[in-house]
């Protein structure tokens, strides 16, 4: 083959190869072009469903904003002008687990027994663990509880005519002196809220255990809310007058009987494993800062000695006058014997189980007797949290 024909077919040959690669970019290029503009075009419409959307859920927000507002104003509007017919979502969303078996012998305000522990357990279906985190933290909370255990419950029922609601009661500091209700923490209130402050000791899950409280065993809590010293302790509160002197509730002493360790070491077989302390020694050291206050009844103080005849088991006072923080029926139920030869009576206090019996003289001396498994509480001490279960946040 001549030079001119070599020459021909190899400049053939590159423009055969230069047209398929520009035709294999001309085709590359326009698809590449057709799928950008596709792409585009699919943003575009997903940009306008998103704007759609993003409108329609503002719009349904804005719906249920108003339709929320309605309920809240439709529940807090009095209807037919009376506040009974007025209703709140509110619900227990714990219960205590306390030292204080029953409501004599417990504090008539909060700190007073340092010693007193209680194990605030929450549902955890309303009340995730998550709930809790942080709460360590703090030194004291607020707890909000109902007055589950009021006599005087089934008045708040009836039609505010026919609740005969007392609007004074006597108060301890005024040697059964009268004062209006809402001038008083006592329990018997129109709407039987309390409100009282604990030291917070651990968290643990969905439970807190407290100490320094004076809940009853088995109180409904509706809430709990961190202590705040810098905005909850007011430097310029003032009290009345009545408050400021000398409290007439604190005792003169508090001594122990000779049986009374060994009959405690006895019970404590018992009551160790649904117990709050680790030794019975602890539990008696609850049981002085207990006894260091008088709790019995307004009735029980006033009355002298010598009017309770020997062998009398009638209980004393009158079951109608309502105490600051316990009510006559309470505090009277731990007055039930009298001793023939001292004419002294002999009080009851169930702490964490136990009946602790004791006395009390004229000039204010308080000497426990004995201690005994009560048989009253003793059957309702089932799957409860005790000292193992915090041993390791208590040392």
């Amino acid at each position: 083959m001549s030079f001119e024909a070599k020459h021909w077919t190899t400049t053939t040959i590159a423009l055969s190869v230069v047209a398929a690669i520009s035709s294999v970019s001309i085709y590359y290029y326009w698809n590449a072009r057709s799928k950008y503009a596709e792409l585009t075009s699919k943003i575009q419409q997903l940009e306008a469903s998103l704007n759609t959307s993003s409108k329609n859920c503002a719009a349904e927000r804005q719906g249920r904003i108003r339709a929320q507002q309605a309920l809240r104003n439709g529940l807090a509007q009095p209807k037919c002008d009376n506040l009974e017919q007025t209703a709140y979502p509110l619900s227990p969303i714990g219960v205590v687990q306390s030292c204080f078996s029953t409501r004599n012998g417990t504090p008539r305000q909060p700190l007073l027994v340092p010693l007193a522990r209680a194990c605030l357990s929450f549902d955890p279906a309303r009340v995730p663990p998550a709930s809790l985190e942080g709460l360590e933290e703090y030194s004291h909370c607020w707890i909000i509880y109902v007055f589950h255990l009021n006599t005087n419950l089934d008045k708040l029922w009836k039609e505010p005519s026919r609740s005969r609601l007392k609007a004074k009661v006597k108060v301890p500091r005024l040697i059964g002196g009268k004062m209006g209700l809402f001038a008083t923490r006592t329990p018997h209130r129109p709407c039987p809220i309390g409100l009282t402050v604990a030291k917070v000791e651990a968290v643990q899950g969905n439970m807190v255990l407290l100490s320094g409280v004076d809940l009853v065993d088995g109180t409904p809590v509706l809430d709990i809310k961190p202590y705040l010293p810098f905005c909850d302790s007011v430097k310029e509160a003032t009290v009345p007058n009545w408050l400021t002197t000398e409290n007439p509730l604190v005792v003169a002493s508090v001594s122990f009987s000779e049986d009374f360790a060994s009959s405690l070491a006895d019970c404590w077989k018992v009551a160790e494993k649904n117990s709050l302390y680790a030794t019975p020694e602890e539990l008696q050291r609850l049981i002085e800062q207990v006894l260091s206050w008088d709790i019995r009844s307004v009735s029980q103080r006033t009355r002298p000695h010598s009017s309770i005849k020997a062998g009398n088991s009638e209980e004393s006072g009158n079951t109608s006058d309502l105490d600051d923080y316990q009510d006559e029926e309470a505090s009277d139920h731990g007055n039930k014997e009298s001793d023939s030869t001292s004419r002294e009576v002999l009080y009851h206090l169930t702490l964490e189980g136990l009946d602790v019996s004791y006395r009390i003289d004229c000039n204010g001396n308080v000497i426990a007797e004995r201690v005994a498994v009560s048989s009253d509480v003793q059957n309702s001490k089932q799957n409860r949290c005790n000292h193992s279960t915090w041993r390791d946040r208590l040392s």
